[in-house]
């Protein structure tokens, strides 16, 4: 079962930092493209620490004794470099004890135009019974993802995956719908656009977010 969350439908200070990535101007400002990044993967942790599973511990403080709620277990939380980078230290930021996991997945783009998506290096822990995050600022076709999670699935089973990105294509959403449709996967998009160019860019979108938070590439 697939489920979508977009906090973009309520307004909150998240609107402030998802137009910062996206001003012609601003991102010119790597590190601030980096920090807003950041900034988004926090909200995005928050928001998905809400789903996890809570029981009682105490807590001994000088004074006493606390009694508080606190997650029973650690996420791991996967991202797709190099773009995923920034967006990934914000969920670590939170999930301080998070396992991680590395996927080294690209475009190669080919004469005719069109592209395959090329999966060179996968560094993972075991995901039997384990709450999964995959983190990836731009959702386009689906592909990628779609791709990178059935690649994750050879190191174990994860109880349930949030797949999580900044900004996702309509497209996109539907491809993972119908790839991975009997799956028990939650996406989280902080906005979703409707257009995607020849070339399989998001439209309004914000360009090349690897380039933007680390320069060009040849």
């Amino acid at each position: 079962m697939i489920k979508v969350i977009c906090p973009c439908e309520k307004n909150s200070i998240l609107n402030r930092f998802i137009a910062e990535m996206r001003d012609a101007e601003i991102q010119t400002d790597s590190m601030r493209f980096r920090r807003n990044m950041e900034r988004i993967g926090e909200i995005f942790a928050y928001e998905i620490s809400k789903t996890f599973h809570y029981s009682s511990q105490e807590v001994v403080t000088p004074l006493g004794i606390s009694e508080m709620f606190l997650p029973d277990d650690q996420p791991v939380v996967a991202t797709i470099l190099r773009a995923g980078l920034p967006f990934h230290n914000g969920f670590l930021n939170y999930f301080d004890k998070a396992s991680n996991a590395f996927v080294s997945a690209f475009r190669k783009h080919h004469k005719d135009g069109n592209f395959t998506i090329q999966m060179e290096y996968i560094s993972s822990p075991s995901l039997d019974d384990k709450t999964l995050i995959i983190t990836d600022p731009m959702l386009a076709t689906g592909s990628s993802i779609v791709l990178t999670y059935k690649e994750l699935l050879r190191k174990g089973k994860p109880k349930h995956t949030h797949l999580v990105t900044i900004i996702a294509s309509t497209l996109g959403i539907e491809y993972i719908k119908k790839h991975l449709s009997r799956e028990n996967i939650t996406i989280w998009a902080a906005a979703i656009d409707e257009e995607l160019t020849a070339q399989a860019y998001i439209v309004p979108g914000l360009g090349d977010a690897g380039d933007l938070a680390y320069g060009g590439k040849e």
